[in-house]
Order: C-alpha cells, then structure tokens, then sequence
C-alpha cells in the first residue's frame, strides 16, 4: 500500500436532519460516507476525502443542503476533521459495508460471499466512492428502475459514476449497447475497473463527457445527477431516448421545478418512485 492519506470530517448533528447532512457532505466532494449513533438523539456522520477540503467549505454546503431539506443551520453541530492512513480506511469499511439488495441485484464489496439464487444478479463494487455502490436512495431508484424495465436493446447511463447503472444493465441483459459517460475522467477510468470487475468491461463504452447530439438516441437512458443538472441537460436528454428516461437525484421539495421544465418541453412523467426524501421520475 502507498502512504497515501484520506481526510476525515466529523459531522455531529442531529438525527432528523442526517440525510441532509449526507447530501451537503457528498455535494462537497466526500466518496463516502459512514453514520454513527450518538446520544441525545445526534449521530456522527463521517465522511472520507481523497483531497483536503476547508471546514469553512464544508460547512457551506451543509447550511445549503439543510436549506434544500427545510432545516436551520442550528440543526448543525460541531465539524472535526482528522487524517487517515489509506490501510485504516480501507479496514473501516471492510468492517461496516455489509452487501445491499435492489430488486433482484445483490450489490457487494470484492471480498464478501453473499448468499445467492438463481434470480440473483450480483454486481462487485470496491469501496472507493460509496456514491454508486447501491446504498444511496439515488442509486436504489435507478436500480429499482432498471429492473422493472430494461429487457435489453440500447442503454446510456449519464454521470455514470462507479459505473454501477451501466454495470447492472449489461449483467441484465447481455448483448445490449450500452454507453456510460460521466465529466470526471477519474470516474471514468474507476467505473471501467469496475465492471472489468464484473466481467462486463469490454461490453460498456465508457466516455469522459456528457449527454451530446452525436451520440446514438437510446431505448433506455438514466441520468442519476442533481436536479439543476437535470434541468439543463433535459432537451438532451429527451432528444437522447427513444424508450424511457428515468431522472434521479431529485428531492421531492424538487419534484415541481422540474416536472414545470418537462412540461415546457411537453413531456411528463408516467411514473415517480420514491425512497425516502429522494424521487426518480420515469418518462
């Protein structure tokens, strides 16, 4: 192992706003994050870095995040941050990611042996940016999507991520085309080794980019992103399908900006699935 250090930052807050902090944590460039209970009704939400990020950034984007959610800065309380050597990280989470369940997708860290069926898809994920291993709501709605309505033919993942959309879609249906593209080369090169992983990296053609005009329209398109984005990259993303979209990364305080803009584009949705605060709409 190289001596390669992670930054920690320590987040106590209170229990009702968790999912909030967690969102501000990830829009601050957290791969990861990992909550712990605490007394008085407040847990510890910790969250990994690869780079070093300012408390005063941070904080930032929680008192915007608890902004989204309808909750006070009050509702923050005290930031800590702290190194940690790559070999204690990669310990920790071993320790704590335990294999999640999607429909009919099984998502497991490289060195876990979840029980299976015949039904089962398993789909291997490392730890590295737990946005895109199956444990966010985000993710869990797009697979919950993907299950529910791609039999095959053609698939584009936009903001691929860990590749784990584009991964689920080539073990589910073998044979079909797929493109997965995101604007983070480093995403790119991580989601490749990952489905190199899965035994699926030579039928996924991963782009470093986003939606465009060149790229062939598809029976199937998942943009698991912000709702801002979302917004902008809307008459791309229509123009893009010729089956269904499926729209993620949306909070349901978010629902009627962007159900206003798709009906601008006279478009709407047939379908909204929802867990916890968070909704994907299918179209």
């Amino acid at each position: 192992m190289s001596g390669k250090t992670w930054q920690v930052i320590d987040a106590t807050v209170t229990a009702d706003v968790r999912e909030a902090v967690e969102y501000g944590l990830m829009e601050a460039g957290a791969l990861g994050t990992e909550t712990i209970e605490s007394a008085n009704e407040t847990v510890r939400v910790l969250s990994y870095f690869e780079t070093p990020v300012l408390l005063d950034a941070v904080r930032a984007e929680l008192t915007d995040a608890l902004e989204i959610y309808g909750f006070t800065e009050a509702s923050l309380g005290e930031l800590a941050a702290r190194e940690l050597p790559e070999q204690d990280w990669l310990t920790e989470w071993k320790q704590h990611w335990q294999p999640v369940e999607v429909g009919r997708f099984v998502i497991a860290p490289s060195w876990s042996d979840p029980p299976t069926t015949p039904d089962r898809i398993v789909i291997r994920i490392d730890p590295g940016m737990a946005f895109g291993t199956g444990t966010h709501e985000t993710t869990r709605l797009c697979l919950k999507a993907i299950d529910k309505y791609f039999s095959g033919g053609s698939f584009i993942d936009v903001g691929t991520g860990t590749g784990i959309l584009a991964i689920a879609a080539a073990k589910l249906a073998p044979g079909a085309r797929l493109i997965a593209c995101d604007t983070d080369g480093d995403a790119i090169r991580i989601a490749h080794e990952n489905a190199a992983l899965n035994g699926v990296g030579e039928h996924i053609d991963f782009r470093v980019g986003s939606i465009s005009e060149e790229m062939p329209s598809a029976d199937f398109v998942c943009a698991n992103l912000t709702a801002l984005v979302i917004i902008e990259l809307l008459p791309a993303l229509l123009g893009a399908t010729c089956g269904r979209l499926v729209l993620s990364g949306i909070l349901d305080s978010q629902f009627e900006m962007v159900n206003r803009r798709l009906m601008q584009l006279t478009a709407s949705a047939n379908e909204v699935i929802q867990d916890g605060e968070w909704i994907a709409l299918v179209i």
